[in-house]
């Protein structure tokens, strides 16, 4: 995927409800019927997982990682993320 694909989704304040699966073979991002789903090479451990999740759904919206706010999810495969 090429930053910035999902340009049309980053809208200030828009929230994303995520899908998280760690330990994957390779990093991937999709979108299936409404629901964005994030595959994940890193470990869920120390937060890992959950900072790779960010990073590559700041590069889908092609806006920098630290605009995503982690609003619930910290230790949860399903997340929901604010772009500020």
């Amino acid at each position: 995927m090429k930053k910035g694909d999902w340009a049309e989704l980053a809208v200030s304040g828009a929230e994303f409800s995520v899908k998280v699966t760690p330990r994957a073979r390779r990093n991937a991002v999709s979108r299936e019927a409404g629901q964005i789903r994030i595959t994940v090479t890193a470990a869920p451990e120390d937060g890992r997982a959950t900072a790779a999740v960010a990073e590559a759904l700041a590069h889908a919206l092609g806006v920098a990682k630290t605009r995503l706010t982690l609003l619930r999810g910290a230790v949860a495969r399903d997340k929901v993320f604010r772009l500020d």
